[in-house]
């Protein structure tokens, strides 16, 4: 039963590592130097390799490649192996501070140290062990009797078990010093998958105790890939939440800045056409940018800083009669601030459009009706025009001028 529970879930398990190793490649092209983040990277990589080769397809492939029967199990193994370094790696990254780099370089040196002996040595055993039969179905139900495999599985188990261990401790007492939840989430996550990793290192012990003591555990072989394949997700899993975090929090600004450039639109374009000096940079074409997923907020900003120009420029022409009704007709509408100062705002701008037009200046210009409100931040600033613009409605386009009697037209 080992053989199709691990090829129902190791492909499983390979789309999850090799797409986080994919999505990790945008940010670890962003800062190479970020030693956690390599690590991380390599943590899934492998994980991916090691998935792969055990595939039983994909394992008689790579026996006859090498020409070495079963020379598939020492390099998933490997693999494996790899996935514990690099995890303790990133652990010892994440726990140390930037000013412990030296002492961080030098734990990695001797994490990576420790998995080539340890790999360097499964390589010695199996090469004693010399296996003749392809058993990528039941590997190590069918070798487990072999003193060497013995020693080699007691090996790769013992450090297996030892590795998992020190995450699900070290990711626990992260989880309570972070200072972020989803950090706090994820470490958590880690734990927990590392701990249920541990009923594969149980049963493969219980298959070298069992050779020895002559009890049987071929009926829990599919619990072993259960385990350990499940518990890898969730490792997985735990490491991926805070970047998943970020990166909704990341999608969500960029909605939001792409739906406050669309509505700001309409009334920054009334103005440009009536102070074309406002405009510093072309604005960029929405759709363009929204198939390019490039995001908007600095041309937000440069929206925002335009309308307010425009209304400095426009200020010469703000009748205080034409607030004071607005004030009226707006309160009784029951429109109270912020609503009720953005929609005389709005009101101020329809009618000092149709004055600058005219050039209608006033002898004693009102403020606008908007500035009582604070607006400490940019976006505060562009949460408010977005108020504005909400309530503006261009002013009619001028009627055309009337042709004298008998004038040819």
């Amino acid at each position: 039963m080992g053989g199709p529970v691990k090829d129902l879930l190791h492909p499983l398990g390979l789309l999850l590592a090799g797409s986080g190793f994919l999505l990790l490649l945008r940010d670890l092209r962003r800062d190479r130097r970020d030693r956690a983040l390599v690590a991380l990277s390599v943590a899934y990589l492998a994980s991916a390799l090691s998935y792969a080769i055990s595939l039983t397809p994909v394992w008689v492939r790579v026996d006859a490649f090498f020409g070495v029967t079963n020379i598939a199990v020492p390099l998933a193994q490997s693999c494996v192996i790899g996935v514990l370094v690099a995890q303790a790696v990133v652990l010892v990254h994440w726990a140390l501070p930037e000013s412990e780099a030296r002492r961080a370089r030098r734990r990695t040196r001797l994490l990576v140290a420790a998995g080539a002996a340890v790999v360097a040595a499964l390589g010695v055993l199996f090469t004693l062990l010399t296996p003749a039969e392809q058993r990528p179905a039941d590997f190590t139900l069918y070798y487990v009797h072999d003193p060497y495999y013995q020693a080699y599985l007691t090996l790769y188990i013992t450090t297996y078990t030892v590795a998992e261990i020190a995450l699900a401790v070290g990711c626990a007492r992260l989880a309570r010093k972070a200072n972020s939840p989803w950090i706090a989430r994820g470490l958590r996550t880690i734990s927990v998958g590392a701990v249920i990793t541990l009923g594969y290192s149980a049963i493969r012990i219980g298959s070298v105790l069992g050779a020895y003591f002559g009890f049987d555990v071929r009926e829990l072989e599919p619990y072993a890939w259960i385990c350990g394949d499940i518990g890898a997700a969730v490792t997985q899993v735990g490491y991926f939440l805070p970047t998943v975090a970020a990166r909704a929090a990341e999608g969500r600004v960029w909605v939001r800045d792409h739906l406050a450039y669309r509505r700001l639109g309409p009334l920054w374009a009334e103005l440009h056409r009536a102070v074309p000096s406002i405009g510093l940079l072309e604005p960029p074409r929405q759709l363009t940018e929204v198939l390019r997923l490039r995001g908007v907020g600095f041309h937000v900003y440069r929206r925002t800083v335009e309308i307010r120009d425009a209304q400095i420029e426009l200020r010469p022409y703000l009748d205080p009669a034409v607030r004071e009704q607005a004030e009226l007709r707006r309160a009784a509408e029951g429109l109270t601030d912020p609503d009720l100062a953005a929609a005389v705002t709005a009101d101020q701008l329809r009618d000092a459009l149709v004055r600058q037009r005219d050039d209608a200046r006033v002898d004693d210009p009102a403020g606008w009706a908007d500035a009582r409100l604070p607006s400490r931040t940019a976006d505060e600033e562009t949460r408010l025009l977005l108020r504005v613009a909400a309530r503006f409605s261009p002013p009619p386009a001028p009627a055309p001028a009337e042709t004298p009697a008998g004038a040819r037209s």
